[in-house]
């Protein structure tokens, strides 16, 4: 039986349906496509940034920020890219970064939700409309007659939009499983680079930065070379003549 032919004598339910489908398979291609891309490259980012802390602050900064495309990648370079950080906001930056890129990655499961629960009920509601239709023209003396292969027949032809749903539903339930485990695995990777960062952090927390490098090389220079002492003017000013006080002004 052709396809079509299963979706025409489905009946009015499998409009609806057909409109779920489309946007369950849209949903699900996305989010295949955007779990591919970063569990290809997650791992080297954090190795690379990890390492990079080690040794200079400033390297693992610049290579976190051009991995920003990646959502790993915005959660290590969020506390780095404060000028001046202490270890609580340092915590505070990677915490709520996590929260925001968690819930990206969660983006289309209340599609998925919804598909799943109303696909099924679609189909039923097929199958009573089909029924229904079948049922109406059914007689009393008719049954056990040839007259009711017609009915049987339709009742069965009813049936195909519960199928339908329940293939729908089942389908958005499995991807959405598998969704929801790829979240929790990121929520781990989150959580072991964000403990690792901090730790580094809280052994040796960076510089507060070239400005304060450059204040602090300049008040040490300073310090080595004094400021030079106005030399002596060779030519000394003549000391004022006294004042005398008139005795014309001493008599008044």
């Amino acid at each position: 039986m052709d396809i079509l032919d299963l979706f025409e004598k489905g009946g009015p339910a499998m409009w609806p349906l057909l409109v779920l489908s489309i946007l369950s398979l849209s949903v699900i291609f996305e989010r295949l496509w955007f779990w591919l891309r970063i569990m290809t490259q997650e791992k080297e980012i954090v190795e690379r940034v990890l390492d990079a802390a080690h040794d200079s602050w400033e390297v693992a900064a610049d290579i976190a920020r051009n991995a920003t495309h990646q959502p790993i990648g915005r959660f290590l370079y969020a506390p780095l890219s404060f000028p001046k950080r202490d270890a609580e906001t340092f915590r505070l930056a990677l915490e709520s970064t996590a929260e925001d890129e968690l819930a990206g990655m969660r983006r289309g499961e209340k599609l998925l939700e919804a598909v799943i629960a109303l696909s099924p009920l679609l189909g039923l509601l097929g199958t009573v409309l089909g029924l229904i239709q079948s049922l109406r023209s059914i007689r009393i003396g008719d049954l056990g007659t040839e007259s009711t292969a017609g009915v049987t027949t339709g009742i069965g032809e009813s049936l195909i939009s519960t199928a339908a749903g329940l293939i729908v539903a089942i389908v958005s339930l499995v991807f959405y499983r598998l969704f929801q485990s790829f979240v929790v695995d990121q929520v781990k990777v989150f959580r072991k680079a964000g403990n690792e960062m901090e730790l580094l952090y809280r052994q040796s927390p960076p510089d507060l930065g070239k400005s304060t490098s450059i204040i602090v090389g300049e008040s040490s220079r300073e310090s080595l070379n004094p400021p030079r002492k106005r030399g002596k003017n060779p030519f000394p000013k003549p000391p004022e003549p006294p004042t005398t006080s008139d005795p014309l002004d001493s008599e008044q």
